[in-house]
């Protein structure tokens, strides 16, 4: 008896290849791929340090202990059979510093997608358009002023002197561009001018500060996740959340945008409007990121072309592939950062750049 692949609806779905291949499958498989290397980088990564840690022992803590509230045997095995000590730095150290590692990657690759699509140029990030030297600035001057007590109790100072430093920066550059403000190509030389100034200033701040503030503000400026805790973590996370809410629900706007303002207004998009609030968002995104991690480079720039490389180019699926993509990305980053040098960490900044400016010379090679 001879079975037909028209009578068993199994076999069909299973032979026909364009169908399990088709663009909308191939997004969902890498998705789900995506996660799952995710979720393997933060189980390895928590694992990783000058402390190394089996992967039993961090699965364990996170999946079984579920924390520090666990009954103790002999004072120094939890109940659930891993050391007090491995729970104490699974949750109190790596977990924090992975999760604002995450959020960092996601954010600011989200940020380099929305300015990479809204001035239809490949080489926009949020350090091109000063974003990041204003909101570095405003943490600096913040940090400078408090000098050691920031550490103690001046989070929430920082965080706004770096909203208020990129929201700053947002406006110098659409005051510079003047008439023009609109106009991508006047728009991206405004930004780069405004990014050199601001970083002028940064520098001259750190240059008239004790040694002592200045060693901090050096370290902080090229980046770091070592001083992440738990109570950092919301403000950054609800931001994100909120900033990538928006983004989607304008996305289809933003695509007509990258299709050309003449284009979009056609359409009834309104441009300039349009881009103005995707500015001012990310640079507020790009400010609270600043805020707790220092400056980063070259994520906004790299991780968006990765990713439309992976699932093509709309915008939706860009933006969610740089969640996972742009956070596993710097996950990864934070491992090489701590594994590279015995006993010290060196600056996220430096990695990223490294990496980042290898990539930019490939963007200008290709495009």
């Amino acid at each position: 008896m001879t079975l037909s692949l028209k009578q068993n609806p199994t076999l069909v779905m299973f032979f026909d290849m364009n169908s399990l291949f088709s663009p909308s499958n191939r997004f969902s498989l890498i998705l789900i791929a995506s996660i799952v290397f995710l979720l393997f980088s933060f189980i390895y990564a928590t694992g990783r340090g000058n402390v190394a840690i089996s992967f039993q022992d961090v699965f364990d803590s996170i999946f079984v202990c579920g924390g520090l509230d666990s009954a103790l045997v002999s004072g120094t095995i939890s109940d659930c059979g891993v050391k007090l000590v491995y729970q104490k730095i699974v949750w109190e150290i790596r977990i924090p510093r992975i999760l604002m590692a995450f959020l960092t990657g996601a954010g600011l690759s989200i940020v380099g997608a929305i300015l990479q699509s809204v001035t239809r140029n490949p080489l926009a990030d949020p350090y091109l358009f000063g974003i990041s030297s204003g909101a570095s600035l405003g943490a600096v001057l913040v940090i400078s002023s408090f000098s050691g007590a920031v550490i103690a109790g001046t989070a929430i100072s920082i965080t706004f002197g770096a909203l208020a430093g990129g929201v700053f920066s947002v406006v110098l550059m659409l005051f510079l561009a003047g008439n023009a403000s609109m106009q991508v190509d006047k728009l991206l030389l405004s930004g780069v001018a405004v990014s050199f100034m601001l970083g002028a200033f940064t520098s001259l701040v750190v240059y008239y500060s004790d040694p002592d503030t200045a060693s901090s503000l050096l370290f902080w400026i090229m980046g770091s996740f070592s001083n992440s805790s738990w109570s950092q973590l919301p403000l950054p996370a609800f931001t994100l959340v909120f900033c990538l809410a928006i983004f989607l629900i304008y996305q289809k706007w933003i695509s007509a945008i990258q299709a050309g303002d003449e284009g979009a207004l056609t359409l009834g998009v309104p441009v300039s409007r349009l881009r103005l609030m995707m500015l001012v968002l990310s640079s507020i995104l790009t400010a609270v990121l600043v805020s707790q991690v220092g400056g980063i480079g070259f994520v906004g720039l790299m991780i968006p072309h990765i990713c439309r490389f992976i699932v093509g180019n709309q915008l939706y699926k860009v933006l969610l592939m740089c969640v996972l993509v742009g956070g596993s990305f710097m996950v990864w980053v934070d491992v090489f950062a701590r594994a590279i040098l015995n006993e010290q960490v060196l600056p996220i900044g430096i990695v990223t750049s490294a990496i980042g400016s290898l990539f930019f010379f490939i963007i200008l090679k290709t495009k």
